[in-house]
């Protein structure tokens, strides 16, 4: 899972052009959005575009649990893992 974890944070780093930003910066049970990362609604639209992409994950407007899959690196690696996506 470590070499997944590295792979979901290189594709935020280059989806969201994060160039200050390096893979070892983000924690991977640091929060996403609000206080930890700083991302917006619109970074999780082009986050979950880049992923499904990459990984072949879909995520649906209508899913509650949206914001429990987005809500960190170990948190999305989990839900890739689960639902099988592949790199």
């Amino acid at each position: 899972m470590d070499n997944l974890k590295q792979q979901i944070k290189e594709l935020i780093i280059s989806a969201l052009e994060l160039e200050d930003i390096k893979p070892e910066n983000i924690v991977d049970a640091e929060p996403l959005f609000g206080e930890g990362l700083g991302l917006d609604s619109i970074d999780a639209l082009e986050l979950g575009v880049a992923l499904k992409k990459k990984f072949g994950v879909k995520f649906s407007s209508e899913n509650a649990d949206n914001k429990r899959h987005f809500a960190s690196v170990d948190a999305l690696a989990a839900y890739i893992e689960t639902v099988g996506g592949t790199a």
